[in-house]
């Protein structure tokens, strides 16, 4: 039975902050992800599949459970093998087979345990046998793919810790009774949250790399096209999804090229002390803050085709990365403290970007 349809990524209505951040972690997924506030039916489960349907397919080890990469994670696959038992006569990487295939959004449940997000060690296999057999859990599947944890805050503290230490390192590691295994774990973040359920620990709310509001617009042309468009889509999908096809391939291709340029981009010493200054003026905790939007700064850079970052990229970052960080103030309070830090601008200019209108 054929898929039905994916809702197109840019005949999305508005939300185009979410989708800046969202395009932004895609660039560089060590941004460490980004946390989603807001009310039910804004869009956010849809951008994050729609984005997911227009990226590039990604070239993967057939058969192997960790996604890994046949070109740079080969030695990684020769050595997990064994470990899945899965030995057999050839063990040189000829011996590999690849296949194609798109990038995935993996949910994970609410209820999901420390076993099932991380993946766990055969400790009675090991005892016997002296030899490590694992058994992969949701973040081997997450490699290169998008992670989507919805009411992140409903989830256990031990299992957040889990994925915020995955997502910021880019490995995850098993350990039970003194065994440890590790596979790489590189994966784009996105967590949703309804404040009204109950907030997130401040160390928590910290480790996410950005942090976006999300509210239904009260502008009645917006709402009457968001009703038009998705009439649209529900009436003849094919065909909707033909009439944005080379807007979503246009985004498409700016990504892969953020991707391929963000190694490139620079940030002197003028800028680093940008970050630094609005860091320290808006109060934040420890350093990570400073890094974060050091790393969203330059992937804005990328994504507006730059290799040198500028004041503006460093201010339209810190309003994604500080607004979760800004410490003894209600969230309520945060935009207005904000604003005052980043010189009293208006909110970040997502226009500017473009493809997230």
């Amino acid at each position: 039975m054929n898929q039905r349809p994916i809702y197109p990524f840019s005949a999305i209505v508005g939300q185009a902050k979410m989708k800046l951040a969202l395009i932004l972690n895609v660039i560089n997924p060590g941004i460490s992800g980004v946390l989603i506030r807001g009310e039910k039916g804004t869009a956010k489960s849809t951008a994050v599949r729609a984005l997911a349907n227009i990226l590039p397919e990604i070239e993967v080890i057939k058969n192997c459970p960790f996604n890994l990469d046949p070109k740079s994670e080969i030695q990684q696959y020769l050595t997990i093998r064994e470990i899945l038992g899965s030995r057999d006569d050839h063990s040189g990487e000829e011996a590999v087979e690849t296949e194609s295939r798109k990038v995935e959004v993996v949910e994970l449940p609410v209820g999901a345990t420390e076993d099932r997000v991380a993946g766990t060690l055969d400790i009675q296999y090991a005892l016997k046998t002296g030899q490590k057999r694992v058994e992969p859990g949701i973040l081997a599947r997450a490699h290169r793919n998008i992670l989507y944890v919805d009411e992140v805050n409903l989830l256990d503290d031990n299992v957040v810790d889990i994925l915020l230490d995955a997502a910021a390192m880019g490995i995850n590691t098993i350990e039970r009774e003194g065994i440890s295994f590790s596979h790489p774990a590189r994966f784009t973040l996105v967590g949703t949250m309804n404040p009204e359920e109950g907030e997130l620990r401040p160390q928590l709310l910290d480790r996410f790399g950005l942090c976006v509001t999300v509210k239904g617009t009260t502008e009645v042309n917006e709402r009457v096209e968001i009703m038009n468009r998705r009439m649209a889509f529900d009436s003849d999908p094919e065909q909707f999804v033909k009439s944005w096809r080379r807007e979503d391939d246009r985004i498409a291709k700016r990504i892969s090229d953020a991707k391929e340029l963000y190694n490139d981009v620079r940030a002197d010493a003028t800028v680093l002390e940008k970050i630094a200054s609005v860091c320290i003026e808006a109060g934040v905790d420890g350093h990570r803050a400073d890094i974060v939007i050091l790393k969203t700064a330059k992937a804005l850079c990328a994504w507006q085709g730059e290799t040198e970052v500028q004041e503006h990229h460093v201010l339209d970052a810190a309003e994604l990365a500080l607004p979760h960080r800004v410490r003894r103030m209600p969230m309520m309070e945060v935009a207005e403290s904000l604003d005052h830090v980043l010189t009293h601008r208006d909110s970040v200019d997502v226009s500017k970007y473009g493809g997230t209108g």
